[in-house]
């Protein structure tokens, strides 16, 4: 996958929110859309992403190839 790797949460909703405003969301306070991307954990390898969109790269440089361990069926 394609992404933004960060080591914490916070780090993750900052990047969502450097994005969010670079979108110039939310447009109006009360819309339903109020970013442009999310993040995700990865549980079994311990860090935080957000999956590349085009044109992310203007805000949060360029994106790397970042391996998910997939959560295997008995643990699901």
């Amino acid at each position: 996958m394609i992404g933004y790797k960060y080591d914490t949460e916070q780090e993750a909703k900052t990047a969502r929110q450097q994005a969010a405003d670079y979108k110039g969301l939310p447009v109006n306070p009360g819309d339903t859309t109020i970013y442009w991307v999310n993040y995700s954990y990865s549980d079994l390898d311990g860090f935080w992403y957000i999956r590349y969109v085009e044109g992310l790269e203007a805000v949060l440089g360029e994106p790397t190839d970042i391996t998910i361990t997939p959560i295997p069926d008995d643990m699901a």
